[in-house]
């Protein structure tokens, strides 16, 4: 089975600070399961045109803006069409994205006032997969991606 997932929690140094993110129960999970399954790299913010690194982007009233105030919509906008174009190529039923990212948050983002606080919400990337019928997840839900690749689950 294809599986999309983050570019930056397989390694790549591609966060807005230019850094990786490192989950090492993560890691073991891909380890356990790459043989078996093919993981996609994406990077919506990347693939659209952003540089790395880049100012922190939060949502902001349905616009994506920087900490300079600068409107980064359109970006956030074309990579999440990328995404969603790899997701339809690919067949991707599951996709594992960084949580609270404007692009990748499931279910909680940060609340656009740049003071780390989280609120309810998705991320530009996950509204578009889950309209295509893909499971979204985050780094933080071992347990249900565990299952799912354990399973080789397909979703109808």
């Amino acid at each position: 089975m294809n599986i999309l997932i983050s570019r930056c929690l397989l390694g790549f140094p591609c966060r807005y600070d230019g850094k990786a993110f490192k989950k090492e129960s993560l890691n073991e999970l891909i380890n356990t399961y790459k043989n078996v399954h093919n993981f996609i790299a994406v990077c919506p913010e990347v693939e659209s045109g952003m540089e790395v690194p880049r100012l922190p982007c939060e949502i902001v009233n349905d616009k994506v803006l920087n900490t300079a105030g600068e409107d980064k919509t359109e970006f956030f906008n074309k990579g999440a069409r990328i995404a969603c174009n790899k997701a339809k190529a690919n067949n991707i039923k599951l996709a594992i994205l960084k949580s609270n990212s404007p692009s990748c948050g499931v279910n909680f983002i940060y609340d656009g006032s740049f003071t780390n606080k989280i609120v309810e919400g998705s991320g530009i990337t996950v509204r578009e997969l889950t309209k295509l019928g893909v499971l979204v997840v985050t780094e933080n839900d071992l347990d249900l991606i565990h299952d799912f690749l354990k399973s080789d689950l397909t979703i109808e």
